[in-house]
């Protein structure tokens, strides 16, 4: 029995390293299967295919809609078959100025004389030598001719077409720019697709290229899209350095060309530096990110102040308030001592420099810099948010255009109807609730994840989703007040609902609120993320497809006769150094057409400019016609132009007419409760002067006209009979 028991732990210990053995056999066998040696390569080719078909439908989106503009372009406008004149009717009010420069560079002897005359500018406003790169913000043009001439294409294609194809490629760029937003926020292309359908259908309101080619958001918004699409990926967790870099340098380039491109781009960087504030306030670990991209935002604004001859609006913007604010707070930070008594004395100290500083900052620039260009859109947001009321006429006229005023109702109609502003809804509501319950976990103790999967649906605690929902909010509550901002928010508002609509973890965390038992929530929150962005594609096509099909067969005509009679009887009729007055919108086509110089310019950056403005509109107001005539000479007028849509202007909301913001500037009639009517002993200039009786024949000679226009003549001898 011993021996028997002997033997048998001998073999109880003979089993045990064979045991040991064998696993390691195993493991040697395992090891050495070339499944996880392919492994590997097949994730690495995965992606690759990935990311190789998501930017071949990126590129591939960004030319579909190039190519849909310019067919589109051309049905409206029937731009091919039209005489240049004809071509260039179509550019209207600013644009007009825009492409007349585009013009004059284009015809003269060399690059650096054309920049000089366009510096040194005095044929085109009366009286005024103006810098038009840098009131105008003439950079586009200025590289669109050096384009054109530098790569040969005056010898292939004319000048507008040429210039027309910049901008309807950086539209392009802009929708790719989109895709590509959307598609690294969702992690799937699928986003970015559903975003440029999104896009296109609500054109309408993404975006105005189809009514003003050469505004200056045209050319800049669509680098905008780019630099919002490179801060995302900088904002991105796990980003590898070579990543990190790339996303880096392109914010730089996109930043200070969004800031050269147009003029008000500080007001929209400045949104976005709060959006970031914000972001460092709830996310504190991505401080250094953010504060890397104030570092751009500095370097842009010196930079573009050197480059557009120092523009002094630049260094009185709330952008660098702000940015120097936050920047001076940082490094006062670093000196600031660790414990929780002086912790806290920092965080409230560091919140009263928040709240401050940049005002302060701001207003030391004020007293320093000396600066005008800006002043009109400080008084006029003081009346637009009710903190001043005012009878004047160029801030009254102002707050009666479309665009800065409330959005309509339709807007929000269309924007339901293509299912935007449902989904955009529900994401951004996901979105604020799982932000809401991060902070109160860190409130109570609790630490983030470095790295947040799709099972822990916490897709609040993602950078990049913070800043976007943040921003998207600002930009919304301010569109909700000035309807022009919606071509900036409306493009968000594509770009986020696309996003989550699409993305597997937005789902995750709705469906761990839910708690459903039934079906496990990763594999459901994996087919919502597929089917709810189908069934939408699906309805899109549906409904939408045929309209946009529509659009491009239907063959439409811009058909202005009038106005191309007149300028044909300008450039035969009136002598070359001929100076003409009358309203802005049509002077920026009669300079354009014509060259002609003309009295005041459709431009809102410029005081002296909108005194003119409003100056030469008295001829719609009941003035004498001695006051009319000492105003135009003064500007030396030797033409007179009255536009018959504005004398006998019917359509707008009453009170909000020339003629009536004219009368209440001017205090001819006073339409508030409590005070008295007063009325002009004169009649309305503009329908007095058509009747040709003494004293308007003795001061203006009617010399041409036709169903929209009446053209005088300001004498230079006058007889003062009665």
């Amino acid at each position: 029995m011993a021996k028997e028991e002997g033997s048998s732990v001998e073999l109880r210990q003979r089993k045990k390293p064979k045991t040991a053995g064998s696993q390691e056999t195993r493991a040697k066998k395992i090891s050495s299967t070339p499944v996880p040696e392919r492994a590997p390569k097949y994730v690495s080719f995965q992606r690759f295919a990935k990311i190789f078909i998501g930017c071949l439908a990126a590129v591939i989106s960004g030319m579909m809609h190039v190519f849909y503009l310019s067919a589109y372009h051309e049905r409206k406008f029937w731009f091919s078959n039209r005489q240049e004149l004809e071509r260039e009717i179509t550019f209207q009010g600013d644009s007009a100025i825009y492409y007349s420069y585009y013009k004059d560079m284009l015809k003269a002897p060399s690059f650096e004389r054309g920049v000089y005359e366009l510096t040194h500018n005095n044929r085109t406003v009366s009286l005024k030598t103006i810098n038009a790169v840098q009131q105008m913000s003439l950079y586009p043009e200025l590289i669109a001719s050096v384009l054109y001439q530098a790569t040969g294409s005056n010898e292939m294609i004319e000048p507008v077409y040429f210039y027309i194809g910049i901008v309807f490629g950086l539209q392009g760029i802009y929708v790719t720019a989109l895709f590509v937003t959307s598609w690294l926020m969702s992690g799937t292309w699928l986003a970015g697709m559903l975003t440029v359908a999104w896009f296109l259908i609500n054109r309408v309101d993404t975006t105005r290229i189809e009514y003003s080619i050469p505004l200056r958001e045209n050319w800049a918004l669509p680098y905008f899209a780019c630099q919002v699409a490179a801060l995302t990926g900088y904002l991105k967790r796990n980003l590898n350095t070579y990543a990190e870099r790339f996303c880096y340098l392109l914010m730089s380039a996109s930043t200070y060309t969004f800031m050269m491109a147009w003029e008000y781009s500080h007001y929209v960087l400045f949104l976005q530096a709060v959006s970031l504030l914000l972001l460092d306030v709830l996310s504190e670990e991505h401080g250094d990110k953010v504060y890397e991209v104030y570092k751009i935002y500095i370097f842009s604004l010196f930079l573009g102040y050197l480059l557009q001859f120092e523009n002094p609006a630049l260094l009185v913007s709330p952008l660098l308030s702000l940015v120097g604010a936050l920047m001076l707070i940082k490094c006062l930070q670093l000196n600031g001592k660790k414990g929780t008594f002086v912790a806290k004395v920092i965080k409230v100290f560091k919140f009263y420099l928040v709240c401050t500083l940049p005002l302060t900052l701001n207003l030391i620039m004020k007293t320093f810099v000396p600066h005008k260009e800006n002043e009109h859109v400080l008084k006029f947001l003081e009346v637009k948010f009710g903190l001043n009321v005012t009878k004047n006429f160029t801030l009254n006229w102002l707050l009666c255009q479309e665009s800065l005023q409330a959005p309509s109702q339709d807007f929000f109609l269309r924007l339901t109807q293509s299912s935007l502003l449902p989904f955009y809804i529900l994401v951004l509501i996901i979105c604020l609730l799982s932000m809401t319950q991060v902070i109160f976990r860190r409130m109570n103790g609790k630490s983030q994840k470095e790295t947040v999967t799709l099972e822990d649906g916490r897709i609040g605690e993602r950078p990049e989703i913070i800043y976007h929902v943040i921003h998207t909010l600002i930009l919304g509550s301010l569109a909700m007040l000035m309807e022009g901002l919606k071509f900036i928010w409306t493009p968000y508002m594509c770009m986020l609902a696309a996003f989550g609509v699409c993305s597997p973890e937005l789902w995750m965390t709705l469906l761990k609120w839910l708690r459903l038992r039934t079906v496990h929530p990763i594999l459901l929150a994996l087919i919502l993320s597929m089917a709810v962005p189908t069934i939408i594609g699906l309805s899109l096509w549906k409904e939408f497809f045929p309209r946009l099909i529509t659009e491009l067969t239907e063959l439409q005509e811009f058909y202005d006769p009038d106005t191309v009679e007149l300028m044909t009887w300008i450039k035969r009729q009136a002598p070359v150094a001929a100076v003409f007055a009358g309203s802005p919108q049509l002077m920026g086509v009669i300079k354009l057409c014509t060259g002609w110089m003309v009295t005041s310019l459709p431009l809102y950056s410029d005081d002296d400019l909108l005194r003119r403005n409003e100056n030469i509109y008295q001829i719609y107001s009941k003035r004498s016609a001695e006051d009319i005539y000492k105003i135009l000479t003064s500007y030396k007028a030797n033409y007179l132009i009255v536009e018959d849509a504005i004398c006998n202007e019917m359509g707008t909301t009453r009170g909000c007419r020339v003629k009536d913001l004219l009368d209440v500037a001017n205090g001819h009639v006073v339409c508030e409760e409590g005070d008295k009517l007063t009325y002009s002993k004169y009649g309305r200039f503009c329908h007095e002067v058509k009747i040709n009786y003494s004293p308007y024949v003795n001061y203006f000679t009617r010399v041409y006209w036709n169903r929209s226009y009446f053209v005088y003549k300001v004498n230079t001898v006058i007889s003062f009979q009665s």
